[in-house]
């Protein structure tokens, strides 16, 4: 009994069990003392956070498929099936009694549910994702985060918005509330958030973005995680400023995406491998005990005919045989001169093929390009703090000469033609950067309606999806729109080799053909229940591969004829 994928989501009661959530679908129920296995469930989509109720005798879990779902501790018998959002759900969690549950989600909602599965209230405000809710101690009042940079306190009881806690726009992913009513907030900036009845104070914390903010009244204690790679430990002083105690950067197995206080001197994490890490604040030692490598890829590629491959588990595969490790998740593969440029969660841009390190950033790695400037061959690699680190090919070898700031957030997806380097952002914008001088041409703040997740360079422009459910074409900054026959957030896109099909992939496990000719989708299947995490051309030129997060490369044959949807 282990995960499979990423874990995404972590929880603790006390020092008794410990609770995990992944993008396998699975959540484990674990035995915190022996770090054994004890139950799992599968939901039917990822699994993205989880929440014991306040005796540790019900787990509740929060997931993609647009429901949360109630378990008794320790069997997982299911209790509740939460309904109603139409999105994502983020994050679920009981209100201290332990009598209801607060749910918040992807649609710009947060629900309140009885145990039973009933919806009692809808809370309606917010206008973007909403990613992170807590309760206040006397359960009478719930605090939210969203993505649309503002934090938001709401009546428990009637579902009315109390207030609204303006951040200048910078998006938020957690917040906490301690005993007495201050609410602490990480950012994307890297900055911790105080805001009390005296005002708001911001405490400079990380390089990145915080991932992760935990709160225990009892010591004072806050813990923030952050995507710059460390965790750091503040005690709160009488004057209600943070003081820093401790700090530490993560071993790479650490996926700096969620954490929770494990007993009074622990903390555990979740991890890209099996099972979770636990870190012993007192004592400084990591026990990474047990965790086997994530199977997942998150990208292929097609290098001179044989089928490059990576994952969660940083090791290169070449047609389907390991090869070489990077040491690290890995989200990307760009051909580039005699390398094979890689790069993820350490923000370290590593050459493939022999998993030599090129260049260190400060933020982990998402996606990359190629493109020709004065004659030569350069690669842009987008960055989750916004900026594109751009390397030129010096004798056949990768040089970094330059950073450029594109995007205030996670760069999703980069592409380039002959004069712009197109970008596509998780606030939903896009930007037209020109290769002669890498200055800024056209900014669109609202390009997507939601957050896109990739982007390609087709004839005479470019394509771009996300979770929106939408394709879009782009010439001259003015784009096409057309609805797509998927059902979840789509992950990624390639355009074939004789640029006449589109190929997007979803998280939902299905993959669809646009004919850019006739506008019209030509193909629609689903050959894995898992996510399709890359696409690129086949080596015939005649189709496509996709790699999925089951750990496989699924063949996707070109066919034309009958369309599916206008």
């Amino acid at each position: 009994m282990k995960h499979f994928g990423p874990i995404s989501g972590i929880a603790t009661f006390k020092d008794c069990y410990v609770a995990t959530a992944g993008y396998d679908n699975q959540v484990i129920l674990w035995d915190a003392k022996t770090k054994t296995p004890i139950q799992r469930v599968v939901h039917d989509h990822l699994a993205n956070q989880c929440a014991f109720n306040p005796t540790g005798t019900l787990l509740v879990s929060a997931s993609s498929d647009y429901t949360a779902r109630v378990w008794e501790v320790p069997s997982l018998r299911m209790k509740a099936v939460l309904i109603g959002h139409d999105d994502d759900i983020e994050m679920a969690a009981f209100s201290p009694d332990g009598q209801t549950i607060a749910t918040c989600s992807r649609d710009h909602t947060l629900r309140i549910f009885d145990l039973n599965g009933r919806t009692l209230r809808i809370l309606k405000g917010h206008t973007a994702d909403v990613i992170s809710v807590c309760w206040a101690v006397d359960g009478a009042t719930l605090v939210s985060s969203s993505d649309d940079g503002s934090i938001r306190r709401w009546d428990a009881m009637t579902g009315e918005q109390l207030e609204i806690i303006d951040l200048g726009g910078v998006e938020t992913d957690t917040v906490a509330l301690s005993r007495d009513g201050i609410i602490f907030a990480g950012d994307d900036e890297g900055k911790i958030s105080l805001i009390s009845a005296q005002g708001t104070y911001l405490q400079p914390a990380h390089t990145a973005g915080i991932k992760r903010i935990i709160w225990d009244d009892a010591q004072r204690l806050l813990i923030s995680l952050s995507y710059d790679r460390s965790v750091m430990l503040w005690h709160l002083n009488s004057h209600n400023r943070l003081e820093k105690t401790a700090e530490t950067s993560l071993p790479s197995i650490i996926w700096p995406r969620s954490c929770a206080l494990l007993g009074e001197d622990q903390i555990a994490f979740v991890t890209f491998g099996s099972c979770y890490a636990t870190w012993n604040f007192r004592t400084q030692i990591w026990d990474l005990g047990g965790i086997e490598p994530a199977i997942s890829l998150n990208a292929v590629a097609l290098v001179n005919d044989d089928i490059f491959s990576i994952g969660d588990a940083g090791i290169l595969h070449v047609n389907g045989v390991a090869n070489t490790k990077a040491g690290s998740l890995c989200n990307f593969l760009l051909a580039f001169g005699d390398s094979v440029l890689t790069g993820g969660q350490m923000g370290t841009v590593f050459d493939a093929r022999t998993g030599q390190a090129i260049y260190q950033h400060r933020s982990p790695l998402n996606c990359g390009t190629t493109f020709i400037k004065d004659g030569q061959l350069h690669a842009a690699i987008g960055t989750y703090t916004g900026e594109a680190l751009i390397f030129k090919l010096q004798h056949q070898q990768p040089e970094f000469i330059t950073e450029v700031a594109m995007h205030n957030n996670a760069i999703k997806g980069i592409a380039a033609d002959e004069t712009f380097i197109f970008s596509v952002c998780a606030t939903a914008a896009a930007a037209f950067f020109n290769i002669a001088d890498f200055t800024e041409h056209t900014y669109l703040d609202q390009a997507h309606d939601r957050i896109s997740n990739g982007c390609t360079q087709i004839q005479g422009g470019f394509a771009s999806i996300g979770r929106d459910l939408k394709l879009r074409l782009w010439r001259d900054a003015q784009s096409e729109v057309f609805e797509t026959p998927h059902h979840h957030s789509i992950k990624c896109i390639a355009i074939s080799k004789d640029q006449n099909l589109i190929a997007t992939g979803s998280y939902g496990g299905t993959v669809a053909l646009f004919d850019v000719r006739t506008r019209r989708w030509e193909k629609f299947e689903k050959p894995t229940a898992s996510g399709i995490s890359c696409l690129t051309q086949a080596a015939n030129g005649n189709g496509f591969l996709a790699s999925a997060y089951d750990g496989r490369i699924y063949p996707i044959a070109a066919r034309a004829g009958g369309h599916l949807v206008s």
